[in-house]
């Protein structure tokens, strides 16, 4: 069963919890959870796919495992998406209703609003593991957003993975303030909690104060909201009695794990992972965690390293290949667009993530960035624009770093570092010498007010390599 803490057999006999879900000032029960969720699949069952508006709200919790009840695809929209990318996850997943929350503008879908207080003990027979239960959409950057088609049998590999590399059991009381249409906040968080029987605590916005208040045990976050913490004295020492922090989403600054580490005690458990692919690569609850490495395959998965060629890369710690992974985890394809999915799942099962990234001789990986924006092939080198990021992260005058590679008449690509903060260029440019190989230093440095993002709030490289 996917949502297997909300077996009605289970709470039926005296296995609830009073605070399973704490989200939004409400409190629900782990029957309040069976009863309401199934009075909502009751409404909605045989709905085909339904477009959740993801609030962190309790009605989003509500609609989001009442689908799951009744097993109708869920097409998770974000709240803040512009009007013309609203548009087209609703066309391309063929929403046919909004469930919960709708936004000012439906797109002339029908709305089911979610009651809070309504309750059914109806049973729903289990859908087969190979249902598709979210059609989580991308983020776009390289063209309209695709809908990845995750199954079932895929979430729940991936928590089961997840709770053998974190030891995550009923006991904890998982916390974080992310997003609820992510794979971290949605999948990790939500769906994670709901099958392994644990509390969740959703803060709302992800501040340092709000985690500290928690209290809990496992706590997630992305790179910014730990940079946050422990720039907050008082609430990473107030995070020290917690079992796991987990980051993840992006790379974690060198010198923020050394500052949680300081003030917590923890080493934060890193790892990898993407919305084609869930969770594949992290560090483990009683194995090495090493700053910028995010670990080795998890149960179930294989993974190789390959050069343009297609043949395979050594696993010596420096040598960059692209990354392919494996794994009962993966996503079923986009949703209509089979050549898309051609380009990326092999008909061998094997997923090719577009990352590149180097192996070490015990299997630990380290992501070096998209092949795309973060692979720079310069004076004959495969340099990692990663590798360069971290290290200038690690200087007090760079308060944040994109590099890139721009055309370049002898050396095919020039390093280009691109800084918001208050170091000089030279200064810089000579840190990374001094830090890694020299053909590996920018050979420019341009100070900048501010890094152009997306509204996911990823760096767009594209923008800054022309």
């Amino acid at each position: 069963m996917l949502l297997a803490s909300l077996n009605p057999s289970i709470v039926a006999g005296g296995h609830d919890v009073a605070d399973a879900v704490r989200i939004d000032g409400a409190t629900l029960s782990r029957s309040d959870l069976v009863g309401a969720a199934t009075a909502v699949a009751e409404r909605i069952a045989g709905a085909g796919r339904v477009a959740v508006l993801a609030t962190p709200t309790a009605a989003t919790v509500l609609a989001i495992t009442g689908c799951l009840i009744a097993g109708v695809p869920v097409v998770p929209v974000p709240a803040d998406v512009g009007a013309a990318e609203r548009r087209h996850i609703l066309t391309d997943s063929g929403a046919r209703a909004w469930l919960g929350e709708v936004p000012a503008e439906p797109e002339g879908l029908p709305h089911v609003p979610v009651r809070l207080h309504a309750r059914s003990w109806h049973r729903y027979a289990e859908p087969s593991p190979d249902a598709t239960a979210l059609v989580m959409y991308t983020s776009g950057t390289t063209g309209p957003p695709k809908g990845v088609l995750i199954s079932r049998r895929a979430i729940a590999a991936d928590v089961d993975a997840l709770a053998a590399a974190w030891a995550w059991t009923p006991d904890d009381t998982l916390v974080h303030g992310l997003p609820l249409f992510h794979v971290h906040g949605l999948i990790l968080g939500l769906l994670g909690s709901l099958r392994i029987g644990n509390r969740f605590v959703h803060t709302g916005k992800p501040t340092p104060a709000a985690y500290a208040e928690a209290a809990g045990s496992l706590y997630f976050g992305v790179p910014t909201v730990w940079s946050r913490v422990a720039g907050d004295v008082d609430a990473a020492l107030a995070l020290s009695s917690a079992r796991l922090l987990v980051s993840g989403s992006a790379a974690l600054p060198v010198p923020v794990f050394d500052e949680l580490v300081r003030l917590t005690g923890h080493a934060p458990v890193e790892r990898y992972g993407s919305t084609e692919s869930l969770i594949t690569l992290s560090t483990l609850v009683d194995g090495e965690r090493r700053p910028g490495w995010v670990g080795l395959p998890l149960d179930g998965v294989r993974t190789r390293l390959t050069d343009d060629d297609g043949a395979a890369v050594p696993h010596d710690g420096e040598t960059i290949g692209r990354l392919e992974v494996q794994g009962p985890m993966l996503f079923d394809g986009y949703l209509n667009r089979p050549d898309a999915t051609a380009e990326v799942l092999g008909a061998d099962g094997w997923y090719r993530t577009g990352d590149v990234a180097v192996i070490d001789g015990d299997g630990m990986h380290r992501i070096v960035g998209r092949e795309s924006v973060d692979l720079i092939k310069s004076g004959g080198y495969r340099i990692g624009a990663g590798e360069i990021e971290t290290v200038l992260l690690g200087h007090p005058g760079v308060d944040e770093v994109a590099v890139v590679g721009v055309p370049d008449t002898d050396l095919g690509q020039r390093i280009v570092a691109f800084v918001v903060g208050s170091g000089s260029p030279q200064e810089l440019i000579d840190h990374v010498a001094q830090q890694l190989s020299a053909h590996k230093r920018p050979r420019e440095v341009r100070i900048v007010d501010a890094l152009p993002r997306n509204a996911m709030g990823k760096v767009m490289k594209r923008e800054l390599a022309t």
